[in-house]
């Protein structure tokens, strides 16, 4: 196949060119000192002239790069031909064939210029025998030994050139299929993000102004203060639904926790949001001196749990009271999320499809997972929940593939 142009062995193609006109200027000298005036001189300097010119011209000639074209063939048939004419004439000339296998071996496919430089040996051969007068075996060996040395390491060259080619095209190719699969992940992440997030915060809380609203219809009549309160409540959840949606847009913290009194302040914020005639929230807190302040990304993630609970008991447990219980340890921070309510049968729940993170209790899991923390789930008919969220503070997180959480 034909060769690629290398930039590379530019100066390879240099140092041959000079090599050529310093072996075609020796071989016209010598034939010039040994043979003045003969019949044949004319023709010897003006077929070394043409070849002169023939080898200045040639990128004019043949066109650029490497690759055989007709014209880059022509080229190098007319330049072999005129050698071999003045090999005929004049066997010192002979040598000039050395940066001919060069250009051959460049242009040609591997076969065609092995075919090449064969012929060119055989001329050499030929010539040197001749000049000698007489047959000498290392003219006849010497030659083919060296064009074969000479054409074996230019083709184990370019073979290694290839493969280092292929192989910075496979990495190349690579790179980009591997930047491709990041931005991939990326974007799943994000809408894993954005899925919790609408979850946690929006779903969460049109369901309570459902809820308030709907209370608030239900009294109209009988009692307007109570009903006007109702939609209040309502409002004020849709005022901090909005902020929420603000800050997980540009993935900030929880509208609760960018006060600055930590989760223990979000918590109660939280509790005396979801708190009303129907459901009482209480906060418990445990341990606060004993572990400096916790990470950005645990305190977010223990809040959204505890979002998610407290709706899951709005609208499933049927619940009286609620308690949040916010415990720190010397090696994790524990939530627990209890009620009153009717309970379920934890077993009996359905699994979530794969893929299908930001739903509830997969929503938990998923947020737990990526700080390597647990999610257990104790709950029977008639006995109410206790959901306990626990997150290490010093070990590493978990691999995402790998569930660490337990139900029970």
């Amino acid at each position: 196949m034909p060769k690629p142009y290398d930039p590379d062995s530019r100066w390879l193609g240099a140092v041959m060119h000079a090599a050529f006109f310093l072996l075609l200027g020796g071989a016209l000298a010598r034939f010039l000192l040994r043979h003045p005036g003969e019949p044949r001189t004319p023709w010897i300097i003006a077929l070394s002239l043409t070849l002169a010119v023939l080898h200045v011209l040639g990128p004019v000639l043949s066109g650029p790069g490497t690759r055989p074209t007709r014209r880059r063939l022509a080229w190098l048939g007319l330049v072999v031909v005129v050698w071999m004419v003045l090999v005929v004439l004049a066997p010192s000339f002979a040598w000039c064939a050395v940066p001919l296998f060069y250009t051959g071996l460049r242009t040609l496919p591997a076969r065609a210029a092995l075919v090449l430089v064969t012929v060119l040996t055989v001329f050499v051969v030929a010539a040197q025998v001749r000049l000698a007068g007489r047959f000498d075996p290392n003219l006849l060996l010497a030659p083919p030994a060296v064009a074969a040395i000479a054409a074996a390491v230019f083709l184990h060259t370019e073979r290694q050139a290839a493969r280092q080619r292929a192989l910075i095209d496979d990495l190349i190719r690579t790179r980009r299929e591997l930047a491709a699969s990041e931005r991939r992940e990326g974007t799943l992440a994000e809408r894993q993000r954005l899925s919790m997030e609408i979850h946690d915060t929006l779903a969460q809380g049109l369901s309570s102004q459902r809820m308030l609203l709907q209370a608030a219809e239900r009294v109209w009549d009988l009692d307007p203060g109570k009903a006007r309160t109702h939609v209040r409540g309502a409002a004020s959840v849709a005022e901090h639904n909005l902020a929420e949606a603000r800050r997980f847009v540009h993935d900030l913290a929880p509208a609760d926790l960018a006060g600055g009194g930590g989760l223990e302040a979000a918590l109660r914020a939280l509790a005396a949001r979801e708190s009303g005639d129907d459901l009482t929230v209480r906060v418990h807190v445990d341990g606060g001196a004993r572990v400096p302040p916790l990470p950005d990304r645990v305190q977010s993630a223990l809040l959204r749990i505890a979002q998610g609970a407290l709706a899951n008991v709005r609208e499933h447990a049927g619940a009286s009271t609620a308690a949040l219980t916010l415990t720190l340890l010397d090696d994790q921070v524990v939530l627990d999320v209890t009620d009153d309510g009717h309970g379920f049968a934890p077993a009996a729940l359905p699994d979530a499809p794969a893929g299908t993170r930001g739903h509830g209790l997969p929503a938990m899991r998923a947020r737990l997972r990526q700080l390597g923390g647990t999610l257990t789930v104790e709950s029977a008919p008639g006995e109410g929940t206790v959901l306990s969220a626990a997150v290490p503070l010093a070990a590493p997180p978990a691999d995402p593939a790998d569930p660490s959480e337990t139900t029970r």
